[in-house]
């Protein structure tokens, strides 16, 4: 029966719950209805729950909240009501709950110490904040006590004790010496958590008088300085090596205990010679990923945002070659509470439902317990509609004088969580919030949003009628949203008209009225067009458009996106634009942009300016230099210039240059001070203080310029503050530890008189410090050390003088130092595509861990061995950089069917971070390469004996070798191709039943499961019968042959005469003019200045049979020289390419065919030159 009455509580529960999700309120957040709600109190703001204090200055401690009507605020101190009337001291802001305590009028900050707590209050409920422990801050001073000094022999430990006072908050802890230099650190000497400075072993140069340990007490911002501590190093020959022994923490074992969310530090010193080297595991599991940190030389160990699976032993190991020392750290991570369902306000109609759910987690469980207005609620007044089930606060049929707010409070011995839910009960008529008679205007086409926001208690229901009397709105032509808006996806010209929005509860109705206007399009009808004209010319381009007639269009026109030039040789008219006297300058890109308050439209053309036909009668020539320069009207900061100019040489002189020597700080450089028009013959010109002056003139027409003219008599300025200060000021740390402040120096110019300094200043951004500032010479560069690692900073750099400061300057954010990446990327996975490509992915480290700009991953990958051969080689490691915060990328080139391993790092400024772990990937089989040799040797009657090589690349296993050959008769015709399937393991074959005295062609190829690889080709001939040899000699030495042979040798010669007779008469040979009329462009030789070849040549791949075979007299088909040819990656082309990539296929034989069963054409081979291939 118990468990029954339990299934039927949590379904009541879960219905509740449901029911709140449904019926919990929405108030927009408008002012105007927000003034009008009634709303128990909400803490919108209030000091933390430890507040240290500067005892200094006045204690604020912030209690802000809303409500309505506004809430009133009260306080309680440790526990008991704080009558701030009674006390001076004390007042509240007004319209807040915000006390200020007044310290600085002769207050003492101790006498205010304790547990502080605000309640805000109105008629509908009472908030209430989280306990506030006030304490002030407190940085005392170092206890005096009497240092002997050290006496320490060469190899012992040593450790020199800090001590500092205690603090609120504790100090920081720092060495250094009496030249507040840091004392530099290392495996052996280093500083621990506790502030002491450990040396595993002392050597002689450890002898010093200037250990100091300082003590910053960042609240205060004052630094505590302990006295020297003097060592000093005795050496003793020999030096005795020991085994390692641990400095801290002693003993075999110890127990830590750390809270969720904390940073976890676990520290290992020891001491030993040679020096000991620190190791961590965790017994019976991994270190975390990503979350683990090694610092101090691997002393300590970090591990950020710790959970309770960080639970268990953590062993640290010291070692050297004696031995070796470890310590067991049992660590136990307890939680204080933290949320998993806060409480949530709930705005609620008479009569609903609800639930207020507080769901928290710790270690240990925390305890949930619930307030009412600030009373715990098993005390506070009783409220039928509510029921506590635990950690939830059930709601049945509320009512108004049900509106109170609550407070959920989970605590354990670690902490505690204080949140303020409040319950709203309104009833409330619908109201709509958009102004009536609103007016909506579109463009055709597009989507129009029609509001209706809307308030009431209980939700109202709303719906959309178009036109006085028309009927509700419905269909897929509109979509109606939750907040009560209309969308018409595409509104067109019939969409106009009135559109009515009706809002209704249980409570009332009301509507409102909004209008909406759907306009045409604004369009360009006439663009404008490329124009080429010549210079000084007149153009126009055009710009008509067609626009809605209730629209007001403007037109604008740019010219390379840029606003068009200010001279008056643009003249912009209604629909178009005319440049007069064109110019070089004018040539660009003009454009039309059309703007409505609606929508928008551009067209755009080039003007392309051109010279304009030379007048040779005129004779023009740059103008001659003004003279007569004289300045007049000298003032502290102005003069005034006026010359003669000279003469323009026939073209007129456009404008004057005026330039400025500066005899002071840059005797002989000029530079430029302004340009006047050619008219103009005075200028006033703008002077700066502590320069000596002259100025020279010169004249420029179209032509160009002149010399200039003789300088003007000098004048000094005055001396004044400076101007401007240095520009380009920038920060950026050389080391993890310093700020490298630079700026570009003021020129002599600048400096407006003697004495020119610079105040450098720096501060930490966002941790509110004060400037840190120091005036250094006039330099442009200030390294400020000791600086956290990658942290930002705002500088400025002003400029002084002996006159006074410039202005002051804009600060800049520059940062500290960098520091390589401390993690590395995880996740990494890889993704095989094919047998040559792959893609890597990597989530992303955490920015906080990069310490510096992230520039980027590199990922380094190496074969580790072919899967068809399992032989390893040499690693060649291959690099991809992927810049940016990428978190994938492709891995190209890859060998098919082998063993591959990668890894990822993250790469700063300073380099890169840790190598993720190793990841071992595979490719599949590919097809293979071609066999690396092709030998036909003991050539028979009826036989031919073919050995071969594997191919150099299986990419794969090889399950068979592929031979197609066929014979090749004498008048070029191929016969029947035969294909034979030899298994893998095979590298020799004999033919047999061979025709004699036949050429064959063969073609050789090797597979894997993949498919089949590129051929080789072969051609090799059986012997001939002897009969048939001895009949071909009987021939050769017959008479007849010889005679017939004889006979057409002097027929040639008498040839040869006469052609040679009619030459020398001037006459051409008919065969002559023939050939240079019908030239054949494949016979003709080819010249060695064209670029082309001397000779005709099969070039490599020949025909099969033309002058006989190219095969090396060893019948072997070497393989190419490079495995990167362009056949590799192409799809197979019958032409060829040269070095330098041209097409060189109508000069050179095809590639080898596929071969095919049927004949072809082909040459006659010479009988001599197929028994040479056999030589």
């Amino acid at each position: 029966m118990m468990k029954k009455m339990s299934i039927s509580a949590s379904k009541a529960s879960l219905v509740l719950f449901l029911c709140q999700m449904i019926s919990a309120l929405d108030v927009p957040l408008d002012s105007k209805l927000l003034e009008e709600l009634s709303q128990p109190p909400t803490i919108t703001r209030q000091s933390p729950k430890d507040y240290i204090v500067d005892p200094r200055e006045n204690i604020v401690i912030q209690c802000e909240a809303k409500g309505k009507p506004p809430p009133s605020f009260s306080w309680t101190r440790n526990g008991t009501h704080f009558d701030i009337d009674k006390d001076a001291q004390v007042t509240m802001k007004p319209n807040s709950g915000t006390l200020v305590i007044n310290i600085m009028n002769g207050g003492k900050a101790e006498a205010y110490e304790g547990v502080y707590q605000c309640t805000a209050r109105n008629e509908r409920g009472a908030a209430i904040s989280n306990n506030i422990v006030i304490r002030p801050s407190r940085s005392p001073l170092w206890t005096k006590e009497k240092l002997e000094p050290n006496q320490v022999r060469e190899g012992d430990s040593l450790v020199l004790h800090c001590r500092p006072p205690v603090g609120l908050p504790p100090p920081i802890i720092f060495w250094m010496d009496n030249a507040f230099q840091r004392l530099p650190q290392s495996e052996r000497v280093s500083q621990g958590l506790n502030g002491d400075l450990y040396f595993s072993n002392v050597q002689p140069e450890d002898t010093r008088e200037d250990y100091i340990c300082y003590a910053r007490f960042n609240h205060t911002q004052t630094i505590q300085q302990k006295q020297p501590i003097s060592v000093k190093v005795f050496s003793t020959k020999p030096v005795t090596e020991r085994q390692p022994v641990l400095l801290t923490p002693t003993g075999s074992a110890s127990t830590k205990v750390e809270l969720r969310g904390n940073v976890l530090l676990l520290e290992c010193i020891a001491a030993g010679l040679p020096t000991p080297v620190i190791r961590w595991i965790k017994e019976g599991g991994e270190l975390p990923a990503n979350r683990t940190f090694f610092e101090n030389f691997k002393k300590t160990l970090k591990i950020i945002d710790v959970s309770e699976a960080d639970s268990g032993n953590y062993k640290c190991i010291a070692r050297n070659i004696l031995g070796s020392a470890h310590h067991v750290i049992s660590v136990t991570v307890k939680a204080a509470p933290y949320w998993i369902t806060a409480p949530r306000n709930l705005v609620l109609s008479p009569g609903e439902d609800g639930t207020l759910i507080c769901r928290a987690n710790g270690n240990p469980k925390p305890n949930i317990s619930w307030l009412a207005n600030g009373v715990p609620i098993a005390i506070a007044p009783e409220d039928p509609s509510r029921k506590v089930d635990g950690d939830t606060i059930i709601f049945s049929h509320v009512q108004e004088r049900s509106s109170a707010v609550y407070q959920c409070n989970a605590s354990n011995e670690y902490g505690y969580l204080l949140a303020n839910a409040f319950v709203n009960v309104l009833a409330e008529p619908p109201r709509i919030l958009t102004p009536a008679n609103k007016l909506y205007q579109v463009i055709a086409d597009s989507p129009a949003l029609l509001d209706c926001a809307y308030f009431g208690s209980p939700k109202p229901e709303i719906e959309w009628f178009k036109g006085v009397k028309g009927s509700i709105l419905r269909g897929n032509e509109y979509v109606f949203h939750d907040n009560g808006t209309l969308e018409i996806p595409v509104a067109q010209k019939d969409s106009t008209g009135t559109y009515t929005c009706v809002a209704r509860n249980e409570l009332g109705k009301i509507q409102n009225e909004v209008q909406l206007e759907v306009k045409d399009p604004t369009m360009i009808i006439k663009q404008p067009e490329y124009k080429v004209i010549q210079r000084y010319g007149q153009v126009s381009f055009e710009c008509i458009i067609k626009h809605d007639s209730t629209l007001l269009p403007t037109v604008i026109w740019l010219k390379d996106n840029d606003e068009l030039p200010d001279d008056e040789r643009f003249l912009v008219g209604k629909d178009n634009l005319t440049i007069m006297n064109v110019t070089d300058k004018d040539d660009g890109t003009y454009t039309c942009i059309v703007n409505t308050t609606l929508d928008s439209v551009s067209a755009s053309a080039v003007l392309t300016v051109v010279a304009a036909p030379p007048t040779p009668a005129i004779i023009y020539a740059r103008p001659n230099p003004p003279f007569d320069l004289e300045l007049t009207g000298q003032l502290e900061r102005s003069v005034e210039l006026s010359w003669i100019p000279g003469d323009e040489n026939n073209s007129p002189i456009t404008n004057f240059v005026i330039e400025y020597e500066d005899g002071l700080h840059e005797p002989g450089v000029w530079h430029y001070q302004t340009e006047v028009p050619g008219t103009q013959t005075t200028v006033q010109l703008k002077l700066s203080p502590y320069v000596n002056y002259s100025f020279r003139v010169i004249a420029v027409n179209e032509i160009g310029r002149s010399q200039p003219s003789e300088p003007s008599e000098q004048y000094l300025t005055k001396s004044a503050n400076p101007d401007e200060n240095p520009s380009n000021v920038q920060g950026i740390g050389s080391e993890p530890d310093n700020l490298v402040i630079t700026w570009e120096s003021l020129t002599g110019f600048q400096s407006n008189g003697p004495g020119l300094q610079y105040k450098v200043s720096w501060r930490q951004k966002d941790v509110d410090d004060e400037w840190t500032s120091v005036i250094v010479a006039n330099v442009s560069k200030y390294i400020v050390s000791g600086t956290p690692t990658f942290v930002p900073y705002e500088i400025k750099v002003q400029a002084l003088n002996d006159l006074g400061y410039a202005p002051e300057p804009s600060e800049v954010i520059g940062h500290s130092g960098e520091d390589l990446p401390m993690v590395a990327p995880g996740n990494v996975q890889v993704h095989v595509i094919n047998s040559t490509l792959a893609k890597v992915h990597w989530d992303p480290v955490p920015l906080k861990t990069v310490r510096g700009h992230l520039q980027g991953y590199k990922v380094y990958y190496w074969k580790v061995q072919s899967l068809s051969r399992r032989s390893r080689r040499h690693v060649e490691k291959k690099i991809l950089t992927f810049r940016g915060n990428k978190t994938f990328g492709m891995l190209p080139g890859l060998e098919p069917y082998s063993s591959y391993k990668l890894n990822v790092r993250v790469v700063n400024g300073k380099g890169e971070g840790p190598a993720s772990p190793d990841k071992v990937f595979k490719t599949p089989e590919g097809v293979p390469s071609s066999p690396s040799f092709l030998k036909i040797t003991n050539p028979t009657l009826d036989s031919l004996t073919l050995e071969w090589g594997s191919p150099t690349h299986p990419n794969g296993v090889l399950t068979s070798y592929i031979l197609k050959f066929q014979p090749i008769n004498n008048t070029h015709e191929l016969g029947p191709l035969v294909e034979i399937r030899i298994p893998a393991n095979e590298s020799s074959l004999i033919l047999k039943n061979l025709n004699y005295s036949t050429r064959y062609k063969f073609y050789f190829n090797a597979q894997t499961s993949v498919g089949s690889g590129s051929q080789i080709t072969e051609e090799a001939v059986t012997i001939m019968d002897e009969a048939m040899a001895s009949r071909q000699v009987d021939i050769a030495t017959q008479g007849w042959f010889i005679g017939l042979m004889c006979a057409v040798a002097l027929l040639i010669l008498i040839l040869l005469i006469v052609c040679f007779i009619r030459r020398n008469k001037g006459g051409k040979y008919p065969v002559k003019e023939k050939e240079d009329a019908h030239a054949d462009p494949e016979i003709q030789p080819m010249k060695e200045d064209d670029g082309t070849f001397g000779e005709y040549s099969d070039a490599e791949d020949h025909k099969p049979l033309k002058k006989g075979s190219r095969t090396p007299s060893d019948r072997t088909v070497k393989k190419e020289d490079s495995d990167d040819s362009l056949v590799d990656y192409g799809e197979g082309v019958n032409g060829q390419f040269n070095e330098d990539g041209s097409f060189i296929g109508q000069y050179s034989g095809k590639k080898e065919k596929e071969p095919a069963e049927g004949n072809e054409s082909s040459e006659a081979p010479s009988p001599v030159n197929a028994m040479n291939s056999f030589v």
